[in-house]
């Protein structure tokens, strides 16, 4: 299967229940482009398109939403953003950092809105939070809160701990900011971290062989590790360490636990931004937002199988239990 038969037939699955459509008004129609490193939960694309309709936005109405989405690697984005740009986009949402990157690049003129980027002032996506700058704006998150925070509840599951391995990816630079994120954590409350880095997929393995030693595992978030989920579930389980990820989908593949923002919530409010520019709002104006609904998640199946027995007190304070 060729490129972009592959790209249509991840578009199609994801909108396989697409929303209603009752003709086409009359007047303009806006153009938005949706890029991903990989396929994105569906989950993700229903609540963007649902917080677009909350806004008199209907796909195939007076909005049409152009989805590009690579087969997980970064290689493609370039390619997907300029062709994103050359289709006269109205604006693009970038579903992560390289995405985000990817599309300035293609760009200086169409506005970008991105959604759960770690750090964007440290990475260089935005001037500042609050007076982004140039052509970009979005939702993001901060790595050092989500460190610790996870970290936190790891050493509540394993009293034991005294070493955590940190899966990271770095060809994306969010990553590098979330791993010092949980090494500046970590060597707060005196907990010793060990890094481990992974290329792509066919590292999976002998990363896993890389984390001996360990008490336990923080899967940073990344678009290479969210596709492949079910993969890493499967080695963590495998090699009896207790794992903690920031996406609740983590949990839905086998995963133990998870805890941040909760990323259909942030796709939502992606499209209020959507809606300003559409209106004439320059995304240098638009302050960058944080998360405003944050998700802890356990697996009871997962947390047997390691032998973990979890407190009522830690099960009360989650947001959803996974049986």
């Amino acid at each position: 299967m060729d490129r972009r038969a592959f790209l249509g037939t991840l578009a199609g699955s994801i909108l396989a229940a697409p929303l209603a459509v009752e003709g086409q008004q009359a007047g303009k129609v806006y153009r938005i482009g949706f890029m991903s490193v990989g396929q994105p939960p569906r989950a993700w694309v229903v609540a963007f398109q649902e917080g677009l309709r909350a806004r008199g936005y209907i796909d195939g109405r007076n909005v049409v939403i152009e989805y590009r989405f690579t087969d997980g690697s970064f290689d493609e984005l370039p390619r997907l953003a300029a062709e994103l740009v050359r289709f006269n986009v109205d604006v693009i949402l970038a579903a992560s950092a390289p995405a985000t990157f990817a599309a300035r690049s293609a760009t200086a003129k169409v506005p970008i809105v991105f959604a759960g980027v770690y750090d964007p002032v440290e990475i260089g996506l935005v001037t500042s939070l609050a007076r982004p700058g140039g052509n970009v704006t979005g939702l993001s998150q901060i790595s050092v809160d989500f460190g610790g925070k996870r970290l936190e509840l790891l050493r509540e599951l394993v009293p034991t701990l005294r070493r955590v391995a940190i899966l990271w990816h770095p060809a994306n630079l969010t990553n590098l900011v979330q791993k010092k994120g949980v090494e500046v954590a970590a060597h707060t409350v005196g907990v010793d971290t060990k890094s481990v880095p992974v290329q792509d997929p066919n590292h999976f393995s002998s990363a896993f062989e890389d984390v001996r030693g360990a008490d336990a595992l923080m899967l940073m978030d990344d678009p290479l590790f969210i596709v492949r989920f079910h993969q890493l579930v499967e080695l963590a389980v495998r090699s009896r360490l207790p794992a903690i990820a920031g996406l609740r989908e983590y949990v839905d593949a086998g995963g133990l636990m998870s805890y941040g923002a909760e990323r259909g919530d942030l796709y939502k409010r992606a499209a209020a931004y959507i809606d300003k520019i559409l209106k004439g709002a320059k995304p240098a104006d638009l302050p960058v937002e944080q998360p405003t609904k944050f998700d802890l998640v356990i697996n009871l199946t997962t947390a047997k199988a390691l032998g973990l027995t979890i407190p009522e007190s830690f099960l009360l304070r989650a947001d959803e239990i996974v049986e």
